[in-house]
């Protein structure tokens, strides 16, 4: 398994909770509250969200979006990669097909156990030199402000359009920067990961419980 097949996963989080099915078959977005100022980058206009919101009304345009095509558009993920990565897990029950549609879904309960108790094994994460780039773990929007230490340095994804100065952390893969400009569902998962990954028992606690209601 690699790093890049858990950020896939959260990806097919993210569009699940952005469509569920009405009498008719068609999609209606939902989503989390997040912050307005959500965005912690400088914007252009390379990072408008994926989905024109017409769009997501009709059925056929919401499952092409679980295309391996259309995921490593979103992902930055190669095409080849992504078609690895989803028959890596489904070969370990980490996600499965839809019985109705076909379309790969995450095993949120499997995915939320690994993340949990096994991800900061397996894919550790330390702190580096002080960078500018993208705010992650507690200094992130979905995060900010609960439970930091006065004077204590941020966790940042090095990235040159960041807005915020700290701590460089290895992004869960590598084009996790270019996934969350077209996704804030997915920043603030990926956000709630690090925190998991980096922070002490009462701190990962709490990403954990906020992941949960993500994952559903």
């Amino acid at each position: 398994m690699k790093s890049q097949d858990v950020g896939l996963l959260l990806k097919l989080v993210a569009l699940r909770n952005r469509e569920r099915q009405d009498p008719e078959g068609r999609f209606r977005k939902v989503e989390m509250s997040l912050p307005d100022d959500w965005r912690d980058w400088q914007i252009e206009d390379e990072d408008a969200l994926g989905e024109d919101e017409t769009r997501l009304l009709d059925s056929e345009a919401g499952l092409a979006r679980y295309s391996v095509r259309a995921l490593a558009e979103e992902t930055g993920i190669s095409k080849s990669q992504v078609s690895l990565a989803l028959q890596r897990c489904l070969q370990v029950s980490l996600a499965r097909k839809d019985r109705k549609t076909g379309v790969p879904r995450a095993n949120t309960k499997a995915l939320f156990d690994f993340i949990v108790h096994g991800l900061r094994y397996v894919f550790p994460a330390r702190p580096g030199e002080i960078t500018r780039g993208i705010a992650t773990s507690f200094a992130a929007p979905v995060l900010e402000g609960r439970l930091f230490s006065s004077g204590e340095l941020v966790m940042v994804w090095p990235d040159a359009r960041g807005n915020t100065k700290g701590q460089a952390v290895e992004p869960l893969f590598k084009s996790a920067p270019y996934a969350v400009r077209r996704d804030k569902e997915l920043y603030a998962m990926l956000a709630l990961v690090d925190a998991i990954r980096l922070g002490h028992p009462r701190e990962s606690k709490l990403a954990a419980n906020l992941l949960a209601e993500y994952l559903g």
